[in-house]
């Protein structure tokens, strides 16, 4: 009976132990320069997709246009995934808590 009990206790104190890495400020450092790098590359991306695109439209050509269009969604892609890609790792850190 007393299993059954402190169960759902220890279930609640099941986590990842971040402190078992001897680098992880170094490590959590580096991520979080990658992150900015990663954004920033994306947001250029997207100013010159997007003016690619503007120019190659009022030229006429569509070959241009289609590259830049496709180049513009591939960087808005990239900035949302790199953006939300530690909100999305601390859902999952928290999802997997609670399993």
């Amino acid at each position: 009976m007393t299993g059954l009990l402190t169960a759902p206790v220890l279930a609640t104190s099941v986590g990842p132990d971040f402190g078992a890495v001897s680098g992880s400020s170094q490590l959590r450092s580096i991520i979080g320069a990658l992150l900015t790098y990663g954004l920033l590359v994306s947001v250029l991306m997207i100013v010159v997709c997007a003016a690619t695109w503007a120019i190659a439209s009022s030229s006429g050509s569509w070959q241009a246009t289609a590259k830049a269009k496709a180049g513009l969604f591939v960087a808005l892609g990239g900035a949302v995934l790199t953006g939300g890609a530690l909100a999305w790792a601390n859902w999952l850190l928290h999802l997997g808590a609670t399993l």
